[in-house]
């Protein structure tokens, strides 16, 4: 996936970093939005490593970077992570550097809660002022910026795979607008033969989603 003219690389590794709290969402809406996204043929990047500690790692930092997307996942204990507001933090000096787009996810969590750090996800935040006091008023910050930004609210958008629906077309939408800048015919190609699959893979996941068959992934 080619990238736009303002960003410092020639090209990026992924069209979508998906940034979650894992014990809220992995093993739920995250992985199957994932794989929505990847049967429609997006090359997305999920962390599936279970044992995280204090310190994001470079590498992680370098793929947040070499993504043309990143979708953060707002649920109840995603700030009670220091690793997950340190990808949010790398995550908007991308969007603010070179354009990177960002989209958030409100899953069962209040858009306001998120803004202001208060309600359950804001007594999640406050359990890191000890830890991080340093890091604090950056995150908060970071917190109030992403939330601000148009995105997705499951508790206006049910059921659950609709909302996966939407936040897929979406993905495919604004990957679309960022080829029209691109001038390689084999990108562009690329893209129109992704959106030829989109209404049969999605269909396909949502037939699956509800076991009504084999899932493909």
């Amino acid at each position: 996936m080619a990238s736009s003219s303002s960003s410092p690389r020639n090209s990026n590794k992924y069209e979508v970093f998906l940034s979650f709290k894992g014990e809220d969402t992995r093993d739920n809406f995250t992985s199957h939005l994932y794989s929505a996204l990847c049967q429609n043929k997006i090359e997305t990047f999920i962390d599936n490593d279970l044992k995280r500690g204090d310190e994001i790692s470079q590498s992680l930092l370098d793929t947040i970077e070499a993504s043309t997307i990143s979708i953060v996942i707002f649920s109840e204990r995603y700030a009670s992570s220091g690793w997950c507001l340190d990808e949010l933090l790398k995550i908007l000096e991308c969007k603010h550097g070179y354009g990177q787009i960002v989209i958030p996810v409100f899953y069962r969590v209040d858009p306001s809660h998120v803004r202001r750090q208060t309600g359950n996800f804001g007594d999640f935040f406050s359990k890191l002022e000890e830890r991080f006091p340093q890091k604090l008023q950056r995150w908060r910050n970071a917190l109030t910026a992403a939330a601000n930004l148009s995105g997705f609210d499951s508790h206006v958008i049910r059921p659950e795979y609709k909302l996966i629906k939407e936040i897929a077309n979406e993905i495919l939408e604004r990957l679309d607008d960022t080829l029209q800048s691109d001038n390689t015919d084999w990108l562009g190609l690329n893209r129109a033969l992704k959106k030829l699959n989109h209404c049969y893979a999605l269909g396909l996941w949502v037939f699956t989603y509800w076991g009504f068959g084999a899932s493909v992934v």
